[in-house]
């Protein structure tokens, strides 16, 4: 983030700069624990509220809520009209989006001028998933209520054979190639030569700097959540390993998919406006967002690549170099996921029979 020298609001192509004023999540926790008997909109207005508590922000003074989810619960398909109506009636509309693009929506919108603040988040609750019925049983059903006779509907019912009752469990799959994200990073692994052992080395470098942070007090973004009945909850502790990496990797039992976090359950909010509205409230910006991109790639064998072919995109539109940039943040999915990318970028050979591009990222 680089503090403007001056107050302009608009850049010279007449779009509004827009800035971060703040961000919390509440504590993550392993899906099936603490926040097991909850949903999804009780975990988002506790880091909603949070946000509100952290920042003063009035509540008539936000236009848009966004918040985005993976896996939906059919009860509040736009979780974020729940989250706004349950919270004091926080005004605006509000939007129910996908995975990551609620912040890209926010800025959106504020860049484009309708609007100078929103709160965009995210929420997921890994514990309670939506299960259907199988499409047979669901189609049977969905005649008989239409079923106007006895006859009609002991004919239907007699239809019904034991393997209607299976039912159908939600899947973060995609759906062209019925594959998960884990099979999508162990098909990158597998195209990029990274070893088991580079996945659990990289795996545990993320737990120890996790660790680091945790206890030099770096995650001041986590506010507190009172689970009714069971207490103030804080978060699921880093893993704290000891020993060298070759003998804390060697500890594991191999296993076909590459490393990756747990399911969890939690829910976080961040407040964005436009510069103009957010120094008129005496706030001091803590991020300018500058710039996105959206790619899309084979979702067979580049599904988890978008960072490789997204980074260079966005800095150019940006008008900046890979030496301007002091840190990068990617997704870490699976371990094998982000050392695919991070090879990708380093791939002379990758970038010109992949990317168009004449060297590597």
């Amino acid at each position: 983030a680089v503090q403007p020298k001056t107050k302009k609001t608009l850049d010279k192509t007449g779009v509004k700069n827009v800035v971060v004023v703040e961000g919390v999540r509440i504590p993550f926790l392993q899906s099936g624990t603490s926040y097991a008997d909850l949903m999804p909109h009780d975990l988002a207005r506790a880091a909603l509220q949070g946000l509100l508590t952290r920042t003063s922000v009035p509540r008539d003074v936000v236009d848009y809520i966004v918040y985005g989810t993976v896996i939906q619960e059919v009860k509040t398909s736009n979780v974020a009209r729940e989250v706004g109506s349950g919270s004091g009636g926080l005004g605006g509309p509000a939007l129910a989006a996908f995975l990551g693009t609620p912040l890209v929506a926010g800025v959106g919108m504020i860049a484009a001028g309708q609007c100078d603040v929103v709160v965009a988040g995210g929420v997921e609750l890994m514990s309670d998933v939506p299960i259907r019925h199988s499409r047979k049983m669901r189609k049977t059903m969905l005649t008989l209520n239409r079923a106007k006779t006895l006859g009609q509907k002991l004919s239907l019912i007699s239809k019904i054979r034991p393997d209607y009752f299976a039912p159908e469990l939600p899947a973060v799959a995609e759906f062209s190639t019925s594959e998960t994200m884990g099979h999508s990073a162990d098909r990158l692994a597998a195209a990029f030569g990274i070893s088991r052992l580079e996945q659990d080395e990289y795996a545990l470098r993320s737990h120890t700097l996790a660790k680091k942070a945790q206890d030099e007090g770096l995650l001041q973004d986590v506010v507190p959540f009172k689970v009714p009945g069971d207490g103030a909850r804080v978060p699921r502790p880093a893993l704290a390993a000891g020993g060298s990496s070759g003998e804390f990797c060697g500890s594991f039992t191999p296993h076909p998919a590459s490393p990756c976090p747990f399911q969890t359950d939690g829910a976080s909010a961040i407040l964005i406006m436009s510069e103009e509205k957010a120094l008129a409230m005496g706030y001091k910006p803590k991020a300018y967002l500058r710039d996105f991109v959206y790619v899309s790639q084979d979702p067979k064998d580049q599904l988890l690549l978008g960072p490789t072919y997204a980074t260079p995109k966005v800095l150019e539109k940006a008008g900046l170099t890979l030496g301007d940039i002091d840190v990068f943040e990617f997704h870490e999915a699976f371990a094998g996921q982000i050392l695919a990318n991070l090879k990708a970028m380093d791939s002379d050979w990758f970038a010109q029979n992949y990317m168009g591009r004449k060297s590597k990222v």
